[in-house]
């Protein structure tokens, strides 16, 4: 059990090191390269000190932060539970519309490591990451609806059911960190740059990362007959 637990901690551990890493590298390369001779500045306002007000405070936390958030994670997540309810129960040749989907993305799936119900999850989780692994066991079990994640150990049987592998397992957890942010963080950046370019910058650049380490690792497995 305890040594489970510290190879846990340990991946756990090497996956935000990557993370850094890999932060550092992309500011490297976009100094290089979309951000080259621009000015690099940092302003921070800061207000006039005054003693807090708990009722203001949390007004305005509540005003400016929570509900904005909210309001704009239900405006994008209301039209993707419709799509994904639309995929669920239209049919076509005895299967959803989300299964042919699954079956399409089934050769990038692979090329990447992962599968076509796994790379399909990712897409349709842009709305929301956390949303991933429940729509990716809604297509493994075929459900019309999302299913909990709570018994690990079925959920361990159901993946090895469908094919999964250590070198699944590590695809998806590498994917999982480097792939497009969540569509509510990308409309932030919008709001805060004004600009589309830099909303695609930040989606594709994680994502090329992602994609290519998912490559790398899964051609190596091939050359060791993993």
């Amino acid at each position: 059990m305890l040594g489970g637990q510290l190879g846990a901690a340990c991946i756990l551990a090497g996956m935000v090191l990557g993370s850094v890493a890999l932060t550092f590298l992309s500011s490297r390369l976009l100094s290089a390269t979309v951000l080259r001779g621009e000015a690099s500045s940092f302003l921070l306002e800061l207000p006039p000190y005054r003693r807090p007000q708990i009722g203001k405070v949390l007004l305005r936390s509540m005003l400016d932060r929570t509900l904005f958030v909210l309001g704009r994670a239900t405006a994008v997540a209301a039209p993707a539970g419709l799509v994904l309810w639309l995929l669920t129960h239209i049919t076509t040749g005895g299967q959803s519309l989300l299964y042919w989907c699954a079956a399409a993305l089934e050769a990038p799936g692979r090329a990447l490591g992962l599968d076509g119900a796994i790379l399909l999850a990712f897409v349709l989780g842009l709305p929301a990451n956390e949303l991933v692994l429940p729509i990716m066991l809604m297509l493994y079990t075929g459900a019309a609806g999302m299913l909990p994640v709570g018994d690990l150990q079925a959920v361990k049987v159901l993946l090895l059911a469908h094919g999964w592998t250590l070198k699944t397992a590590i695809c998806t957890a590498l994917f999982m960190q480097f792939h497009w942010p969540c569509s509510t963080t990308l409309l932030t950046i919008y709001r805060e740059t004004g600009r589309w370019k830099w909303v695609w910058v930040a989606a594709l650049l994680p994502l090329l990362f992602g994609a290519g380490l998912c490559l790398l690792i899964n051609a190596a497995a091939g050359l060791l007959g993993l």
